[in-house]
């Protein structure tokens, strides 16, 4: 079971106690909650105290990033606290490529529109794009925060850094480098030498043949030659946004052999790849000692102690502090899911680019905003009792509230009056996953 933060009468941080240990302060009026997520108490009278080494360990990826806390003891280092950190770097480059259609279609369609801009700069040294900067700064946010709740004295970080000839040819060496496997090949004529010239869903040949995504783009798919195959115009148009799985449910051979013709697309990898510097360079800025390990070592660390793959249990393994760490067997991560803290955007547009909904209210409404975490006490009704989660507002004053009970997500309308506030949104949704 996951520890519970303390801090004392001045909020320092001391060393995370048991939950018994907790509810005991809290029963006895010693205590007091701090946090609701993650879990924080804070001592009535206590001032300081003696902290364990404790260190900070980090798995970063591309869409999830694993935290591991461990606390290094007599009998060796043992996990305290775990999470994982799911990041919302799609849903920020969606959001930019929606709002860059809207401001094209305008100027195509001669309506008033916001004009380029002339005086362009250039981007500065270690720039990063916007989905990839918000990976970097919601793990550094995460550090400083749990150092202002935990006593954190070291900091772990697995620096990756993907090849990605090698992920494609493990044997590339040299001159092959820059002969990759579009040298001498122009994307098409590549695409027919590589699919036999032939319709890859239902092999017509001496046909017009277009160029189809596999994992469609609406889908998340990329332009990677390794996405890209061909397609008459019937098999293309009846293909749609579909996902490849359901179009080729009735013939899993031919599912079966486009995807062993087909490679994984890289772009988590590049991900990783653009943010570990970057990363790296922030957590150095906290003056803690960092400690870094390859992901091969972190690889080699789990394997050898017969962990299963998780992101906090691979943070667990990073490093030379990784070779045993001891995990116990009933804990488990606090998944921590990026959310953001709504929309800019004043109001939603039309096809056209004109505004259809009006501008946007006040944030907060008798008390609440859009995002905090909340109880409401239904006396009656069908779902009469108590629950907890998230509050959307309403000007009115009727609020909705999404929790889950008997493991479906439901959502509720109540009055404002049922509700009663237990932290503030910070732009994070947290769900505590069951034992197993």
């Amino acid at each position: 079971m996951q520890r519970v933060f303390v801090l004392d009468k001045n909020q320092q941080p001391l060393m995370p106690c048991q939950a018994a240990r907790a509810r005991r302060l809290l029963s006895d009026g010693k205590a007091a909650v701090f946090r609701r997520e993650p879990f924080t108490i804070i001592l009535l009278e206590r001032e300081g105290g003696d902290a364990q080494p404790l260190r900070l360990k980090l798995d970063p990826g591309s869409k999830t990033t694993g935290i591991a806390m461990v606390i290094t003891g007599k009998r060796g280092d043992k996990v305290i606290w775990a999470a994982e950190l799911h990041h919302r770097g799609l849903a920020i480059k969606a959001s930019l490529l929606a709002r860059k259609a809207v401001r094209k279609r305008r100027r195509y369609l001669h309506c008033r529109f916001r004009p380029r801009r002339s005086n362009i700069q250039r981007r500065a040294k270690g720039w990063l794009a916007p989905s990839l900067y918000h990976r970097v700064l919601t793990v550094t946010s995460w550090v400083n925060r749990l150092r202002r709740w935990a006593p954190v004295s070291a900091l772990s970080l697995e620096l990756v850094r993907f090849d990605t000839q090698k992920l494609q040819n493990p044997e590339v060496e040299g001159v092959e480098y820059q002969q990759g496997e579009l040298f001498g090949y122009e994307v098409r004529e590549y695409l027919l030498e590589k699919w036999g010239r032939k319709c890859a869903y239902c092999d017509k040949e001496n046909a017009p043949l277009q160029i189809d995504h596999i994992v469609p783009r609406a889908r998340g798919g990329t332009d990677r030659v390794s996405n890209l195959t061909l397609a008459c115009q019937r098999c293309n148009e009846k293909k749609e946004a579909r996902p490849v799985e359901e179009f080729l449910k009735d013939d899993p051979d031919r599912l079966k052999s486009i995807k062993a013709n087909a490679k994984a697309p890289l772009k988590d990898a590049a991900a990783v790849n653009s943010t570990r510097r970057a990363l790296f360079e922030a957590l150095q800025q906290t003056g803690l000692p960092l400690e870094t390990g390859s992901g091969g070592r972190t690889k080699f660390n789990r394997t050898r102690q017969n962990y299963p793959k998780a992101h906090w249990i691979d943070a667990a393994c990073t490093g030379e502090s990784g070779a045993a760490p001891m995990i116990p067997e009933k804990l488990r991560p606090l998944s921590i899911r990026a959310i953001g803290h709504g929309s800019r955007q004043m109001c939603l547009m039309d096809k056209y680019g004109t505004p259809r909904t009006k501008p946007k209210g006040v944030k907060r409404v008798r008390g609440f905003q859009t995002g905090d975490l909340v109880r409401l006490v239904q006396p009656s009704g069908k779902y009469r009792g108590a629950y907890v989660g998230k509050v959307a507002v309403r000007e009115r004053g009727a609020f909705d509230i999404q929790t889950r009970t008997n493991d479906k997500r439901i959502k509720i309308t109540a009055p404002h009056h049922r509700f009663t506030l237990l932290q503030r949104g910070d732009g994070y949704a947290y769900e505590h996953p069951r034992a197993a």
